[in-house]
C-alpha cells in the first residue's frame, strides 16, 4: 500500500481518519491524498424561491471555511509524522462529493472514511458507501470516537464463504501480513447461509501467505453484526476485515442488513472491500 486517499470531515473539532490515514502512510511508506468538500448549502424546496442571496453566500463561504480548516489540520498532521502529502478542497453538493470521492478512490490503493457520527449524521456515511460500491478499491471506515493510529497487534477476518468476503481478505493481504495475530471468524447458524463454511481452507490459504491464523466459529446470539461486533470487543480486535454486502440501483446505495448494521454501531475500524 503505497497511495492512500483520506477523506477529511468538515466542521468536526477532530477527525480520527486523519490520524489514521497518516499512521498508515508512517507503517507503508506511503503517499497520503487528502480531499476535504466544501458542500453546497442544503435549501427546503418550500423555500428555495425565497432564501436571500446573502443568506446563501454566507453559508457556502462558512462550509469553504470549514473545509480549508479541515484542509489545515489534515497538513499540519501529515508535516509533523513527515509522511509525503497533498491535499485539496473541491466544491460540490453532498452526491456530488460521495461521486467524486469514489471516482478519485480508483486510482488509489485505499481509502479512508470517519464514520458518520450516530446522532449528528453527516455526509461521510454516503461518501463511504459510494467509495465502497463504485471505487472497486477497498476502504477503511474508522469509528467517529476512534483514537489513535493503526493498530495491527489482532486483526479479526469476517468471513462466511461469500464472494465480497474473499475480495476483502484478498486486498487486506498487506495489512494481514503485519498483523501479530489473525483470526478467522465464522458465524454459526446464519439465516439463509450453510453452516459449513470451509473456514479452515482459508485458514491454510492465509497460513500459507505465512500468517500466524486461527480460525474461530462462533454461534450467532441475536443478529449477526450483533455477534461480531461482541465478539471483537471481547477478543480486543484492532481492526475487522469484511465483505460490503449490497448492490447500487441507478444512483441510489442498497446496502445489506448486516454491512449496514457494522458500518453503523462498529467500534473499530472496518476494512471493507464489495
Amino acid at each position: 500500500m503505497k497511495d492512500l486517499l483520506v477523506n477529511l470531515s468538515v466542521g468536526t473539532p477532530s477527525d480520527p481518519a486523519v490520524g489514521f490515514a497518516v499512521s498508515l502512510a508512517e507503517a507503508f511508506g506511503a503517499h497520503v491524498t487528502a480531499a476535504a468538500f466544501a458542500y453546497d448549502p442544503v435549501i427546503a424546496v418550500s423555500v428555495m424561491g425565497g432564501m436571500p442571496s446573502d443568506f446563501l453566500e454566507a453559508q457556502r463561504e462558512e462550509s469553504e471555511r470549514a473545509a480549508n480548516d479541515a484542509r489545515v489540520a489534515f497538513d499540519k498532521a501529515a508535516t509533523q509524522a513527515g509522511v509525503p502529502f497533498e491535499s485539496h478542497v473541491f466544491s460540490t453538493g453532498v452526491a456530488g462529493a460521495a461521486d467524486q470521492f469514489a471516482r478519485m478512490a480508483r486510482r488509489f490503493d485505499l481509502s479512508i472514511v470517519r464514520q458518520a457520527d450516530a446522532d449528528a449524521g453527516g455526509p461521510e456515511e454516503i461518501i463511504a458507501e459510494s467509495a465502497m460500491f463504485q471505487s472497486g478499491r477497498p476502504v477503511v471506515v474508522v469509528p467517529y470516537i476512534y483514537k489513535g493510529g493503526l493498530k495491527l497487534d489482532r486483526v479479526m477476518v469476517c468471513w462466511d464463504g461469500g464472494r465480497p468476503a474473499a475480495r476483502a481478505i484478498a486486498d487486506a493481504i498487506p495489512l494481514l501480513a503485519r498483523a501479530k495475530a489473525v483470526e478467522i471468524v465464522i458465524v454459526s447458524g446464519e439465516e439463509g447461509k450453510q453452516d459449513e463454511v470451509p473456514g479452515a481452507d482459508m485458514g491454510r490459504h492465509l497460513a500459507r501467505h505465512d500468517l500466524n491464523v486461527d480460525v474461530k466459529r462462533i454461534v450467532a446470539k441475536g443478529n449477526v453484526q450483533e455477534t461480531l461486533l461482541s465478539y471483537a470487543a471481547d477478543s480486543s480486535a484492532d481492526m475487522m476485515v469484511m465483505g460490503g454486502y449490497g448492490h447500487s440501483r441507478l444512483r441510489e446505495f442498497i446496502l445489506g442488513g448486516v454491512t449496514r448494521g457494522m458500518l453503523s454501531s462498529m467500534t473499530v475500524p472496518c476494512f471493507i472491500s464489495h
